[in-house]
């Protein structure tokens, strides 16, 4: 059970101090009302995805937040979505928050530490953090930090919740993977989708406008936070045929033509420049005229753009009723990415009916290797991998109350582990009070990367990462060598400089192996 003494601790933290001060610069604070909070966290969306990020999808309510708000260049999340999920919610790498690796089962009783696979109770969570500070808290969509009852949302800060408790599922209804159990809840009580007319990404828009307008009816003297945890674009690839449509033929090019033409746009939109080479494709992903037209590659990413394109439009309904009512000046907007685009290849566990066609009810397919090297341009490999490709997000801040628009990029690196204290102090409340790995991220608006000092950490299942300014050393296993790149001159980490700068990678193996410990890698 989460101790008294912690929330007694939090409570002192975040009620000492004077209430929402609203940055007019990053260093600059004056009083106001507390701003509403929304973060919006997509699912094995990739860095290139989004218009604003140099794809071609359609994104118009993200690349609007985006010309209007403060758009991140290096951005990082955890490398995959339990994780993620984790940091986001505490703060804290996701070692410290129980989450090393994945999710435990419903029927497990993991013992208690780094890899427990749920949200450990002593470390609060962004929602009650919050709720200290009088806001009133909700979630709509993916949960995947603890699938017994005692750990769902409303044990953890939230005032309503409805969404999926578990990881992938059928975006029409709940199916059951052989060796998985899903669970869908409202509040905290189970709940099944209706047999027709249910598509998941459009259930969890709906009904955070509606818990909004709720708010809006009976709390309005009170600010809010939203959690909004898409599934889409994850796989299974699933989307109504309406919006499929619209791409039809957009991706008969293939996955190389259509690579360089998402990286020259990166180049005119100012996001990426000539230090920014295109990496050579995996070695085992096959040239497009070679590639098995069985598999229905085009039909594949068609439906992989109409889910990041129902995401947006979910979004931008949300948007609408914050500008109807008023509230979208004074609404801190975060949005980002779980992971980079999935390479993963699902089709062992045999939920595909043949005789579905992709994107509908029965099929069960994912995009694979071939479309994630389009998804997450610049950068090489992808989910799961602490390569830039795994770990980087497009990251989109709009609060026009509190943040000056910049029609250029924010050049300063930070992390999932930074959006806690970030919403937090944006509340009013003393971040630094906390002892918390991460910072403000509207602090250091004006850095640049390559004179940052802090180092930042990764691992899971092996693959581990430090970075510390313009160096980031990485390696795929523990007994592999340590590869170092300069992500200043090299952002796209093509070549190792560990045999030319030996005590660099010395120091910096020394830094991540003591966090390692601390955490409990």
């Amino acid at each position: 059970m989460r101790t008294i003494f912690a929330l007694c601790c939090l409570l002192a933290l975040l009620t000492c101090h004077s209430p929402a001060p609203a940055p007019s610069t990053q260093n600059d604070y004056q009083e106001a009302a507390p701003p509403n909070i929304v973060v919006i966290l997509a699912d094995d969306l990739g860095y290139s995805d989004l218009g604003c990020y140099g794809g071609e999808i359609a994104t118009p309510t993200l690349d609007r937040l985006a010309a209007r708000g403060l758009k991140f260049r290096h951005f990082y999340n955890a490398a995959r979505c339990c994780p993620t999920r984790a940091s986001l919610l505490t703060g804290q790498y996701p070692h410290t928050a129980g989450m090393g690796k994945m999710v435990s089962s419903i029927d497990s009783e993991p013992p208690p530490g780094p890899y427990q696979g749920y949200l450990s109770d002593s470390i609060p969570t962004l929602a009650e953090a919050l709720r200290v500070q009088g806001y009133r808290t909700y979630m709509a969509g993916k949960w995947h930090v603890g699938e017994k009852p005692e750990h769902w949302p409303l044990r953890r800060g939230f005032d309503r919740y409805f969404g999926l408790i578990s990881g992938a599922s059928s975006y029409y209804t709940i199916r059951q993977d052989q060796d998985r159990h899903r669970q869908m809840v409202l509040d905290s009580l189970p709940w099944a989708p209706p047999s027709t007319g249910f598509y998941a990404t459009d259930a969890y828009s709906d009904y955070a406008n509606e818990v909004l307008q709720d708010h809006v009816a009976e709390f309005a003297d009170q600010p809010f936070f939203l959690y909004l945890a898409y599934t889409a674009p994850h796989w299974p690839l699933h989307a109504p045929e309406e919006t499929v449509e619209q791409y039809r033929g957009r991706y008969a090019a293939g996955w190389d033509s259509l690579r360089h033409e998402r990286h020259a746009r990166q180049r005119q939109l100012g996001l990426t420049d000539d230090r920014y080479l295109l990496p050579p494709l995996d070695e085992d992903v096959p040239d497009w005229s070679a590639a098995d037209p069985a598999l229905q590659w085009e039909r594949r990413m068609e439906v992989y753009a109409a889910m990041v394109q129902r995401m947006d439009e979910g979004i931008g309904r949300l948007v609408r009723q914050l500008e109807t009512t008023g509230q979208l000046d004074n609404t801190l907007i975060l949005f980002l990415s779980d992971n980079g685009g999935s390479a993963e290849d699902i089709s062992g566990r045999n939920l595909h009916r043949d005789t579905a066609a992709i994107g509908q009810p029965g099929s069960y397919v994912a995009y694979r290797k071939p479309w994630s090297q389009l998804s997450n341009v610049p950068y090489r490999k992808y989910k799961q991998w602490t390569d830039e490709g795994g770990i980087a997000t497009p990251l989109i801040a709009h609060w026009p109350a509190g943040l000056p628009s910049r029609s250029d990029w924010i050049d300063a690196y930070a992390h999932v582990i930074d959006l806690l204290p970030t919403c937090v102090t944006a509340a009013g409340g003393d971040a630094g009070a906390m002892q918390l790995p991460g910072i403000n991220i509207f602090s250091v608006l004006n850095e640049q990367s390559q004179h940052q000092d802090r180092p930042l950490y990764w691992e899971h299942y092996g693959r581990a990462a430090i970075r510390v300014g313009r160096y980031k050393l990485s390696r795929v296993a523990p007994d592999t060598d340590w590869r170092l790149f300069d992500l200043h001159t090299d952002p796209t980490e093509l070549r190792d400089i560990a045999t030319v700068q030996p005590q660099r990678v010395e120091e910096m193996a020394n830094l991540y192996a003591a966090w390692a410990k601390k955490v409990g890698v």
